[in-house]
């Protein structure tokens, strides 16, 4: 597995496991459970994982739903802010 993404943003984060649900794509929510510890400080970041072998589409799926930004290189690396979402997989 692969991080995709790295976030405080409990908005944002929802947002993109209900992006990849969707995609049926296989995931994995890292440090979920250290808020227990820190409390409500937010002062460490949740991670979300990702299979290999969906990592290219699965980020594709986020540039195009304009999250570019949020990812760990600002969506340059090989993706465009046009690309058409990838196929749902059944």
């Amino acid at each position: 597995m692969r991080e995709l993404l790295r976030t405080n943003d409990a908005v944002l984060l929802s947002f993109v496991e209900a992006l990849l649900r969707e995609a049926c794509y296989a995931f994995h929510i890292a440090d979920m459970h250290i808020s227990l510890a820190e409390g409500s400080i937010g002062a460490f970041p949740r991670r979300v994982l990702i299979d290999d072998d969906v990592f290219d589409a699965a980020r594709d799926l986020l540039v195009a739903a304009g999250l570019a930004a949020e990812l760990p290189d600002g969506g340059s690396e090989g993706a465009s802010a046009t690309a058409a979402l990838p196929p749902r997989r059944a």
